[in-house]
């Protein structure tokens, strides 16, 4: 006999079932909401400035060099546009058109400098491309209002499955990069960075108490492991929740990780049943979020086999990418091969000191450059522990010098860098002329073997820090 849950056109049935549109709608408003805020709050601090109009060079991601950073017109344009496009996503006007403006001008901004990568930016990404493809205007927007023909009252289970499973793949990434001996046995970098924080009100003592920093990197760590399953079941749904506001509330409190607590704490809402916000609106007393033209059943479309290897492809793609690291040899942590797109979530705190050494062929001339003679402080604190950011200045510098008129020159990076408390040590062999590295996706073999020995006191790395300019 035929096992029904082993028959594809089973599971594509399940996929295709009817589920409340109601969940998917609130996480449309949810998520164009925060990134609007966010956007706006990027704009009035000044960082478009500081991140994209100050630097004379910017970081490129591999394939995408092409990418420009426009002057402050275009930026600020570019910026506009995303935000206005985030708004009409919120209210749901024009969805279509603004959902793809914001994927597409969000990620234009994430592309134009590798410095500014941030992992839930990344996530903002792949959730605003997943939602290109749903209805999420189908309820609780004003193109319903405009067009009721757009209203409906259901979607296919898969559109509320995938955005589960894409949240549940960053949960589950980020607790297997807790799972090693710098999280778990030396409560590292947590330790470092609550000592850091010893002068915090009412809570500072703390924060030097070594059992505080053991017991919040394993209490991390089980969050990120098991938080999704707890959201997921019903009984424990509110409990875990609270959790999830507590636990985002204080990462806001205790470290400047910018709009990842609000994120986190609106996506998450897409594990709760997908009638939820119809059911805590009567709870509340509100208003019915069922208008009379949804009262029926309603009808989802059937997943069709084209569409079901889309949805394979995609999930394949999200579930090994961030395991790419284990194809290259050494600690992730230091050679940051694989490092990004991998959820690995503040697992490292990396201190750099780099200086480069040029030589000139033709004369043998040598000297020494400052990377802070190319690049801004918040740059050079980013990329002094990446070995791919290291060889893209040098080879910047080669070609820089070649433009000034000094000829063929050899550039070698003297990089020492610190790991989670470590002493600093050499992070690359220092006799490589960096800027005749070839570019590509094989292991880097100019970096050195990854430290050893285990981390020291947290308080010992507060020294070893960079001062702030």
């Amino acid at each position: 006999m035929n096992d029904p849950d082993l028959d594809p056109r089973g599971w594509r049935a399940r996929l295709s079932a009817p589920k409340d549109i109601a969940s998917l709608a609130l996480f449309r408003i949810l998520l164009g909401f925060v990134m609007s805020v966010g956007l706006l709050r990027f704009v009035l601090q000044g960082w478009v400035e500081k991140i994209y109009e100050r630097p004379s060079f910017f970081f490129k991601f591999p394939g995408f060099e092409w990418v420009f950073v426009p002057g402050p017109t275009g930026l600020y344009l570019l910026f506009g546009i995303t935000w206005l496009a985030a708004v009409l996503v919120t209210i749901g006007l024009y969805y279509r058109v603004a959902i793809i403006t914001f994927l597409l001008g969000f990620t234009y901004i994430q592309l134009m400098e590798v410095t500014s990568y941030l992992n839930h930016y990344y996530l903002v990404v792949l959730l605003a491309g997943l939602l290109v493809f749903m209805p999420a205007h189908g309820a609780f927007s004003i193109d319903v209002l405009r067009r009721p023909e757009l209203a409906r009252s259901r979607v296919p289970a898969w559109m509320v499955y995938v955005l589960r499973l894409q949240l549940g793949l960053v949960y589950f990434y980020a607790a297997l990069a807790k799972l090693q001996p710098d999280w778990l046995l030396h409560a590292e970098p947590l330790r470092t960075w609550l000592y850091a924080r010893s002068e915090t009100w009412l809570v500072g003592p703390l924060f030097v108490w070594a059992p505080t920093a053991y017991f919040m990197s394993w209490a991390g760590f089980l969050y990120d492991l098991t938080i999704p399953a707890w959201l997921l079941w019903r009984r424990s749904r509110p409990f875990a929740y609270l959790v999830v506001l507590l636990f985002h509330a204080y990462t806001f409190v205790l470290f400047d990780i910018g709009m990842f607590p609000f994120i986190m704490t609106v996506c998450t809402t897409i594990f709760f049943d997908p009638s939820w916000p119809r059911r805590f609106a009567r709870s509340t007393g509100g208003a019915s979020l069922k208008p009379p033209s949804l009262v029926g059943p309603g009808k989802a479309s059937p997943l069709r086999p084209a569409l079901s290897l889309l949805l394979a492809g995609y999930v394949c793609i999200q579930a090994l990418l961030p395991a790419r690291h284990w194809l290259y040899p050494g600690d992730v942590l230091w050679s940051e091969e694989g490092m990004r797109f991998a959820w690995k979530v503040m697992v490292r705190e990396k201190n750099g000191a780099i200086t480069y050494h040029v030589t000139q062929k033709d004369s043998g001339r040598s000297w020494q450059i400052d990377p802070l003679a190319y690049l801004e402080w918040r740059q050079f604190s980013d990329m002094s522990g990446q070995p791919d950011l290291i060889v893209q200045l040098a080879k910047h510098i080669a070609w820089d010098l070649q433009q000034k008129g000094r000829g063929e020159v050899e550039v070698r990076a003297e990089a020492w860098v610190s790991l989670n408390g470590r002493a600093p040590r050499l992070l690359l062999d220092p006799s490589v002329d960096l800027s005749r590295v070839r570019d590509g996706f094989g292991p880097m073999a100019f970096v050195t073997a990854a430290p050893a020995e285990p981390p020291r006191d947290g308080r010992d790395l507060l020294s070893l820090r960079s001062p702030t300019p």
